[in-house]
């Protein structure tokens, strides 16, 4: 029977304990900072921050790259010549990542790849929920296993706060006049998927501690996640206490698994430091 190798981009911020107990193949995407292209994981998360408060602008961010998809399936295919491939893909509605993996592919047999329509957590929840099934299901047949995956994209939901409003102004997402009407009242924008695209969908106002709660119980409340698992992600400068607080929420709700993911360099040159957010798949 012919193994199953899973990849996807760095952009789905997975733990690194997780993707080497699992072997998950995973690509960088890119940052760009004072004119030099750094491969995603290259530059730390707090260069980008010191960038921004030097300059009070932020990186820019590129997709993966035709060849760099060829070099990673030529990589897997010479390490287990005989496997088969399932490329677990950056949502195509908001990078050109999973359009140049489909130009790579062709060049290649036994190779599948899975719009998930999601980014960081949300994305990292569907290759984790892949990577269980080869972990419950080792003979699962690879078209099986597709199904399962393509089943679960529509049901993963993810939803986060940026840490402040300051990254959303550099990088063009809020009008000055928002900007300075959200600075004043403390508020912070709920950003989610919808349909492969990121969308402003509540606003909260107050500390983070506050809204990071209501938010929880809002997702929770919208939303049917199944309680084997749920994944928060956080950039860095949130507060521990915030962390903790959040764990033990989760808990409460009945959640039987909770893992943290931090958000790499190029998810953050959009969520900025203190970002808080929860990823999940419904029952």
């Amino acid at each position: 029977m012919k193994r199953i190798i899973l990849s996807t981009e760095s952009g789905a911020d997975l733990p690194k304990d997780l993707v080497e107990k699992h072997q998950i193949q995973v690509v960088p995407m890119h940052v760009i900072m004072e004119g030099k292209d750094y491969l995603d994981g290259q530059l730390s998360v707090e260069e980008v921050f010191d960038f921004h408060s030097r300059t009070k602008k932020i990186p820019s961010t590129a997709a993966t790259n035709i060849h760099e998809y060829e070099d990673l399936f030529t990589k897997i295919r010479t390490e287990y010549p005989d496997s088969i491939i399932i490329h677990i893909g950056y949502t195509s509605k908001a990078s050109a990542s999973f359009q140049s993996a489909l130009i790579a592919a062709e060049n290649f047999d036994n190779l599948f790849l899975v719009d998930t329509l999601n980014v960081t957590g949300g994305l990292g929840a569907i290759v984790m929920y892949a990577a269980s099934l080869l972990e419950e299901e080792p003979s699962i047949d690879h078209v099986r296993l597709i199904e399962k995956i393509e089943s679960v994209v529509p049901k993963t939901r993810l939803a986060f706060l940026p840490g402040s409003l300051d990254f959303l102004k550099a990088g063009g997402r809020v009008s000055n006049l928002a900007y300075i009407g959200g600075a004043l009242l403390k508020i912070k924008p709920c950003i989610e998927l919808k349909e492969g695209k990121l969308v402003s969908t509540r606003k909260y106002r107050g500390k983070m501690n506050i809204v990071a709660e209501k938010l929880l119980r809002d997702y929770l409340d919208e939303y049917d996640i199944d309680r084997k698992q749920l994944y928060l992600i956080y950039s860095i400068g949130l507060d521990e206490s915030i962390k903790e607080q959040m764990e033990e929420l989760a808990k409460e709700f009945g959640f039987e698994h909770v893992t943290w993911m931090q958000a790499g360099a190029m998810i953050s040159t959009h969520a900025g430091p203190g970002g808080f957010g929860i990823a999940g798949i419904e029952k």
